[in-house]
């Protein structure tokens, strides 16, 4: 912003020296110019008539002495000619005397009693020169002219030089205002950018450094203000909401088993009749509590900060198929783990275990015996639906999902259709929240031959700064079955 407001600064003012600078230029050249050519048009008159005279009175002889003198007085070169355009006298001695000139366009104007001014290129002056042909005549009668020609490099000089002052002005000018415009936007921009770092911090979970209140501009004062005190207001509630999230976390969990093992104690009182009843009152409280234990985890996750961290994704996934083959093994299905290794990714403390014991577990519900869940680590950039990241599937042999069940399988509560009894609908909304917070992503896709394929992406830790920290944080309470 610092730079933006100075660039402004500077862009404003470059326009104002360019729309005072410019048209001043332009004014000086043309009144440099237009003084020179009079001055130079007012000596040609003067020596025009000096020279009709002498030529009048039969003094042709000191036509050429008077031009020379006038030449050397003025810098100029003179070329006298007669009334008929042959050369009397040339103060540079480029023109034999004699040579006639009456085709020139400017001496035949002359002769005709038409003064002429203009620019041409002199090759005795060797530049650029301003050209003077006026007749020297009495009333109608033209005895001679005159051709003078002004070197212009002295005047285009002076004009270069106004040029470059104005230049030079220009460039401090801009330099003094870039040094007070440089300062201004630092005493602009100082509380926006802690604001900026405040709001990082509240970002990262916890506001340590409030913007300064008494730093820049009263209307910057008064949003630093005001987001401090939304920020105490909002940590406040995010305190209140933890506290809330673990309070009810013990506070429900009591009576709920309370109330199953009421239940289970109605057993033997019961008509055999009934009992399927009891069942599944006994089913719906443990779902019921099931449920409760995902809500306050995910209110758990979006209240809570933690920064991720470096984990090594091979040791969790060896370690987490190890604990999971012998229970799969019961119900007849195999777990493999294929691909390379893949070293390490970013994920909060114990994120990618709850990730993993979450997935394997809803594929081994939907697995057939004799069937495989496979999971497999593809490395950055060899997965094309992970571009620069490391991918970890979890792939069933199961029934699959349709293309709409699973654009909503991470909706809070959804079901499938043919989903089992005991199933809560949140513990794909929570793989989800631990998958974000790392900086990562999960999808659902078909897997290759039927069945389902759950796609983790995990931002590779080669790195040294983690993804943006996410609000979540590892729940120490077992992780909520999908459904």
């Amino acid at each position: 912003m610092t730079h933006r407001l100075l660039l402004s600064y500077l862009s404003l003012t470059l326009l104002v020296l360019l729309c005072l600078e410019v048209p001043f230029g332009y004014v000086y050249a043309s009144e440099r110019m237009s003084r020179f050519s009079h001055t130079g048009r007012q000596g040609a008159v003067m020596l025009a008539e000096v020279l009709e005279e002498n030529v009048e009175e039969d003094a042709a002889s000191d036509v050429p002495q008077l031009a020379a003198r006038f030449a050397r007085g003025t810098d100029s070169h003179v070329i006298v000619v007669d009334r008929t355009g042959k050369v009397l006298t040339d103060s540079r001695g480029t023109l034999s005397t004699g040579t006639d000139l009456s085709a020139d366009p400017d001496i035949a104007g002359a002769l005709r009693n038409r003064s002429t001014t203009g620019t041409r290129q002199d090759p005795v002056l060797d530049g650029e020169a301003l050209s003077v042909t006026m007749p020297g005549s009495s009333g109608t009668t033209v005895r001679c002219a005159v051709r003078v020609t002004y070197p212009l490099a002295t005047v285009n000089q002076k004009i270069h030089d106004a040029w470059l002052v104005l230049a030079a002005a220009g460039v401090g000018v801009l330099a003094a205002v870039a040094l007070i415009a440089l300062a201004l936007a630092r005493w602009i921009t100082r509380p926006v950018r802690a604001l900026e770092r405040a709001t990082t911090q509240l970002a990262n979970g916890t506001l340590t450094d409030p913007p300064a209140t008494d730093l820049g501009p009263p209307e910057l004062r008064r949003l630093a203000s005001s987001f401090t005190h939304t920020a105490s207001r909002l940590q406040h509630l995010l305190r209140a909401q933890e506290a809330f999230a673990s309070e009810a976390s013990h506070q429900l969990k009591t009576p709920l088993t309370s109330l199953r093992l009421r239940l289970e104690n109605f057993e033997p009182y019961l008509d055999p009749r009934a009992r399927g009843s009891l069942d599944e009152a006994v089913g719906e409280v443990e779902r019921l509590g099931r449920m409760v234990q995902g809500l306050l985890a995910l209110a758990r996750l979006e209240s809570s900060a933690t920064t991720p961290e470096p984990t090594d994704l091979d040791t969790v996934v060896a370690d987490r198929a190890a604990m999971w083959t012998a229970f799969a093994a019961e119900h007849l299905v195999d777990i493999a783990v294929l691909g390379p290794s893949v070293g390490q990714v970013w994920a909060i403390p114990g994120a990618l275990e709850q990730i993993i014991d979450n997935l394997l577990s809803n594929a081994l519900r939907i697995s057939p015996p004799g069937s495989v869940i496979t999971l497999a680590k593809t490395p950055v950039g060899e997965d094309p639906r992970a571009p620069a990241d490391i991918a970890l599937h979890v792939m069933d042999q199961g029934p699959g999902m349709s293309e709409s069940e699973r654009r909503r399988a991470f909706d809070r509560f959804w079901r499938a259709a043919d989903a089992y009894h005991d199933g809560t609908g949140l513990g794909l909304p929570i793989v989800q929240q631990l998958t974000r917070a790392g900086g990562g992503d999960i999808a659902l896709d078909a897997a290759p031959g039927g069945g389902l394929d759950a796609i983790v992406r995990l931002k590779t830790a080669d790195t040294r700064r983690p993804p943006t920290a996410a609000r979540a944080r590892h729940d120490a309470t077992p992780p909520a079955r999908m459904g």
